[in-house]
């Protein structure tokens, strides 16, 4: 995958190796980072690499 600032909702899932639906479940529950444009969600890679980091010192 390219280095994008800015991705969709596919692309953030693929990245991080889970489902479309787990992307709109951690949405909905607030847990990820996300911005809504038009009817669209869309992420920005640096704040989704920060929050990754996070969660790795979550446990």
């Amino acid at each position: 995958m390219k280095d994008k600032p800015i991705m969709s909702l596919k692309e953030v899932a693929q990245y991080l190796g889970v489902s479309q639906m787990s992307i709109y479940r951690y949405i909905k529950q607030g847990k990820i980072p996300a911005s809504r444009v038009g009817k669209f969600w869309r992420f920005r890679k640096e704040r989704i690499d920060e929050w990754l980091k996070k969660q790795e010192n979550v446990k």
